[in-house]
């Protein structure tokens, strides 16, 4: 007999008919009530056996972790808790779980011992419950932009080029790293006899190559894996991380804006309606973290709350000048509270910045645009002013930054005059190039870090827990 996930089992539309679950135990009381869980729902379903009907050495073996398959009638429930419970017939254990050694024990795990447990750890409900979400969330990325027209390109994970300028760069290499690879005359190595030929690194973001793809089919994005060998042990970085990227043929900087706002509000629209469940637990589950924070630090919206927040308010636009000026003024700028005081104009916003605006000044998601030229990529288009670019940053509560975008540098003379100043190599660069030989237009784009829009959909505060298996500084496992 097939058998039927917990979470169509607990409709009910099976009532009063044999059927079979199959999961993992979450708890064993009294010998009598089985609380199965098999990932498909954050609710468990209760499986009432009867002493009499098993023999005590099989009973024995159901422990927390178990693998266990139930064969009996869904019937309503006589107990408080849960609308349906399945009446045992026939018990299986498929895979037994020592108690003594199963770390992931009925009772509250702190975060860290949970990422030490990485594998494991998704079997708690609070981490089912974010894993759900990230794959009901990584679906609504495909089905916004399939619906809107974008054709989904995928762009190398080995790359020659370094988009971001950043040079924070996992390089790829065929060659040993005992200090026999092949040398130049001068000592260095040399490239050319390596596997690609030139000297190749993981991607930190598939725009560049995007961008190429827009100037023939319109509407594109991409959603893969980056990386940054950035060595920062913060709550909000990961040297393997997922990025979104659109890129627009004929949008300039307030069509980006415009589609940035719909894109993530149409996301997390569809997520609140698929995911009410464990929504509503990790909504519960804030509050609990909440009560144990001073006053002055506990938020003033539960997790739904922000997330309706945004769906329901504009994101507010103001120019990077206007929140110089704005932080300038500010108390903790003026009382010297924050890390990196606000100065003068040019200086490059930190998170404890984009925190403020978004959280204490303005109240709203916020969208940051016509940065400073100095401390933006080298491809953002130049304003008249010969200043400033034409960047925009989204800045969210409790994350700061989320999106990062702009419209492109579309003129060939002044492009190549940015990379001349940034020391960018136009022959590493030359297909890039051509995209502003050969039928140029304005175009636009942004990338959207998809592990921090998780972080705040699901009201988690550690990048690390929203992500199977986190990779940062000194940190591999699994």
């Amino acid at each position: 007999m097939k058998h039927i996930k917990v979470n169509d089992l607990l409709n009910g539309s099976n009532l009063l008919q044999e059927v079979t679950a199959k999961g993992w135990v979450r708890s064993f009381r009294n010998n009598q009530f089985i609380a199965l869980n098999d990932g498909s729902t954050i609710n468990n379903i209760q499986c009432v056996v009867d002493l009499d009907k098993f023999p005590a050495d099989l009973l024995k073996k159901v422990t927390t972790g178990s693998a266990i398959a139930v064969k009996g009638t869904l019937v309503e429930s006589q107990g408080a808790g849960q609308k349906f419970e399945i009446q045992v017939n026939n018990l299986e254990v498929l895979g037994e779980s020592d108690p003594e050694k199963y770390p992931i024990q009925p009772k509250k795990h702190s975060l860290e011992f949970l990422r030490e447990n990485a594998h494991l750890r998704v079997r708690t409900n609070a981490f089912g419950a974010i894993m759900r979400v990230r794959s009901v969330l990584s679906f609504a990325v495909h089905k916004y932009f399939q619906e809107n027209g974008f054709y989904y390109v995928n762009t190398p994970i080995i790359t020659g080029s370094d988009a971001e300028g950043a040079g924070e760069m996992f390089q790829v290499t065929s060659f040993p790293l005992d200090g026999s690879a092949p040398k130049n005359e001068d000592g260095t190595i040399n490239y050319k006899e390596d596997f690609f030929g030139k000297q190749t690194n993981l991607t930190v973001s598939g725009q560049l190559e995007a961008e190429t793809y827009a100037m023939a089919l319109g509407q594109v994005y991409t959603f893969g894996p980056t990386f940054r060998a950035e060595n920062s042990n913060t709550s909000r970085h990961l040297a393997e991380f997922w990025m979104i990227e659109p890129e627009v043929a004929f949008n300039d900087l307030d069509a980006n804006m415009d589609l940035a706002e719909d894109f993530i509000k149409s996301v997390i629209k569809y997520t609140l309606e698929k995911c009410e469940d464990d929504l509503n637990f990790l909504d519960q589950r804030l509050k609990d973290e909440e009560k144990n924070k001073p006053q002055a630090e506990r938020s003033e919206m539960s997790l739904i709350e922000k997330l309706n927040f945004v769906l329901e308010n504009n994101f507010k636009r103001v120019s990077y000048t206007e929140a110089i000026d704005i932080l300038k003024a500010s108390k903790p700028n003026k009382n010297k509270k924050f890390q990196y005081l606000i100065d003068e104009w040019g200086a490059d916003l930190q998170s404890e910045h984009e925190r403020f605006l978004v959280e204490k000044h303005f109240k709203c998601p916020v969208i940051l645009f016509d940065y400073p030229a100095k401390i933006k990529a080298f491809y953002m288009r130049l304003n008249e002013d010969g200043k400033t670019v034409r960047a925009m940053d989204i800045l969210f509560p409790g994350i700061g930054e989320i999106v990062g975008g702009s419209q492109r540098e579309e003129r060939y003379d002044v492009l190549v005059e940015k990379m001349k100043a940034l020391d960018i190599s136009e022959e590493e660069l030359w297909w890039y190039l051509d995209t502003r030989k050969f039928g140029s237009a304005v175009h636009s784009g942004f990338g959207l870090g998809f592990e921090r829009l998780v972080l705040f959909v699901t009201g988690m505060t550690n990048i690390r827990d929203v992500i199977p298996f986190p990779r940062t500084p000194q940190n591999a496992e699994f």
